[in-house]
């Protein structure tokens, strides 16, 4: 028996994609730039994990808190979130869980360098490498 059709309901909002550069750049610059903070970043470092964009571009995005990013920096800063997001569970005291990322790791995927080395590499998939290996530490 064929299911019945649902009602059509229209929208009065426009549709955006899930992935909406325009409407994520503030919030995930702003989140950047905190995470970033917290792990006592450079701003060479700190613009090496949002994909290097031109220093101009760089510390305007850190001065006004929002500014046009694209989908490769978006995608950075969700990963760097994840990491942030694992270390503060796995080490509950915030100062331990931003300590971890400059501390010698003996994991081998680190080669008993910091995660911070791994991540400073300029390629995305460096950081989806340490995300990977947080949320597998932690079960996840």
């Amino acid at each position: 028996m064929p299911r019945p059709a649902l009602p059509h309901r229209e929208s009065t909002r426009p549709s955006r994609p899930l992935a909406d550069p325009e409407r994520l750049a503030g919030p995930a610059l702003r989140s950047f730039f905190r995470i970033a903070d917290a792990w006592k970043l450079s701003g060479e470092e700190a613009r090496t994990l949002l994909g290097a964009p031109p220093r101009s571009t760089f510390y305007a995005w850190k001065k006004a808190g929002q500014g046009q990013v694209g989908r490769d920096t978006l995608e950075r800063v969700s990963y760097i979130l994840g990491i942030y997001k694992a270390l503060q569970i796995l080490l509950p005291d915030p100062a331990a869980a931003d300590a971890w990322v400059r501390k010698p790791n003996a994991a081998p995927l680190f080669a008993g360098k910091p995660a911070l080395q791994r991540m400073l590499s300029g390629n995305v998939a460096d950081l989806y490498v340490v995300r990977q290996y947080l949320d597998g530490w932690r079960g996840g």
